[in-house]
């Protein structure tokens, strides 16, 4: 049963073999308003527990039928909502520090203080609530991080995050960008008992390599210049939480030795200090290619590969289970329609058969951004297809049609040569789900000549 929101409304049991105290100190709690019921024994306490559900049980430790840890042993697991509250005239600090480890909220001595038992009463009060409402705000953050999708493969998908959650090993997460590796990061995350602990990320395709052990470990004062104060890093900063480690074989192998080496010990080292500091955090890594092939490509070293071995899931393309794609589209519709305080947009037979056509390159992160274009771009409450071509929803066969018209446009082989290049690079880029060194390599470019080739194009490559 939940904590009652007003203090008046508490249920509070008595568990205790001496009269007077249950006298006492259940007279005083009805004339504070509280809802009480007591129990002269073990026995007989335990079946108030499974009738009444107190919110608050005070517990004697010393009692002849049953002692009061023999009770508290018997009860936690089944009244998880009762906060346990011992109480003896005889207690150790042995005695205590057991009720402590299997589940009693404090320890109270005789002879018992009304004021020791209003404070214990208080804080209870305050930290639950303080519990309940974290909880309250990590069910509606579950909910906005949902995995969309009643496809086999989403099924599975579930099943695997859930069981992730369960244990504490790093993990390994494959897919394309774009296809919700971040989101099942952030699932298995607020499903695991680091739930109340931070989340965060660091992309390596995106950090210049000189900076990603600062970003990860941390950097002491001065020993850069312009570094006038220590920094603390992400794995410093995560501690009880979770860390997300984007495309991993865009970190320097040396990197990848020493995040190995944490992930075994706990402990690290920021650059520039020879002090070594601990951290629990969990480590998540992605990439655009399998585990086989980062092995086979010397991407991923040795160590850090045998840690996640055992332990890795892959998200898949959205063109590999297009039959997730009008769930997605309603649940990015009821997020869209909320942010911009409108009523759903009805999507006609035609324009959802066109979306289902669409092969979606960017996989979820694409479909989920296309809706939002749609709203902002349809005033009307019902779209049809006309409305997702202005949206930028392209029909293959009408787009290879123009294609060839287009070539009409050109004055020069230059020109020609030029916009061919561009729309290749797009065409790849987008294939890779975004990865320029996954494109890099299947095209057979060096990457900073793909680089530049981007730059010059003016090419936005969407992450």
């Amino acid at each position: 049963m939940e904590l009652h929101a007003q203090k008046n409304k508490l249920k509070i049991l008595i568990i205790d073999d001496e009269s007077p105290i249950r006298e006492v100190l259940s007279e005083s709690l009805r004339d504070d308003g509280y809802e009480v019921m007591v129990a002269a024994d073990g026995p007989s306490g335990l079946a108030v527990l499974k009738t009444f559900l107190p919110d608050i049980c005070f517990l004697d430790i010393w009692m002849p039928k049953m002692d009061g840890i023999e009770v508290l042993t018997q009860a936690v697991p089944l009244h998880t909502n009762t906060s346990f509250v011992m109480i003896s005239g005889h207690g150790t600090i042995e005695t205590a520090v057991k009720a402590t480890k299997i589940g009693a909220w404090d320890f109270i001595e005789k002879p018992l203080s009304l004021d020791k038992v209003s404070i214990a009463i208080d804080h209870i009060v305050k930290l639950k609530g303080e519990r309940d409402e974290k909880n309250a705000l990590l069910n509606k953050l579950r909910k906005t991080i949902a995995l969309v999708g009643e496809s086999i493969v989403m099924q599975k998908i579930r099943e695997n995050v859930t069981q992730f959650a369960k244990n504490n090993v790093p993990l390994f997460i494959e897919g394309e960008i774009g296809s919700g590796r971040e989101l099942a990061a952030q699932n298995i995350h607020y499903m695991s008992l680091r739930a109340s602990g931070p989340f965060s990320e660091i992309n390596c395709s995106t950090l210049p390599q000189d900076l990603i052990e600062i970003e990860l470990f941390g950097i002491e004062k001065g020993t850069l210049p312009g570094i006038d104060k220590t920094r603390r890093g992400k794995i410093e900063l995560m501690n009880n939480g979770t860390l997300l480690i984007e495309e991993i074989e865009e970190m320097p192998p040396i990197l990848q030795e020493k995040l190995a080496s944490f992930v075994k010990n706990q402990n690290f080292k920021r650059f520039g200090s020879s002090d070594p500091l601990n951290s629990d955090v969990r480590i998540i890594l992605t990439s655009t290619f399998s585990l086989e092939n980062l092995k086979s490509k010397n991407k991923i070293h040795t160590e850090l590969a045998s840690l996640i071995d055992k332990s890795s899931m892959l998200m898949p393309p959205l063109r590999e289970r297009p039959e997730d794609i009008y769930s997605l589209v309603i649940h990015f519709s009821d997020i869209a329609a909320k942010q911009m305080a409108s009523l759903r947009k009805t999507i006609s037979e035609q324009g959802m058969k066109l979306m289902l056509k669409h092969s979606w390159p960017g996989n979820v992160r694409e479909l989920k951004n296309f809706i939002e274009r749609v709203y902002i771009l349809t005033p009307s409450d019902f779209v049809d297809v006309h409305d997702l071509k202005f949206a930028g929803l392209i029909d293959k066969k009408s787009a290879t049609t123009s294609t060839a018209a287009d070539l009409n446009d050109f004055s020069t082989f230059r020109e020609a040569r030029a916009e061919f290049e561009k729309d290749f690079l797009i065409k790849k880029i987008q294939e890779n789900g975004g990865n320029i060194s996954k494109t890099a390599e299947a095209i057979g470019l060096e990457r900073s000549y793909l680089h530049r080739k981007i730059k010059a194009y003016g090419i936005e490559v969407t992450l």
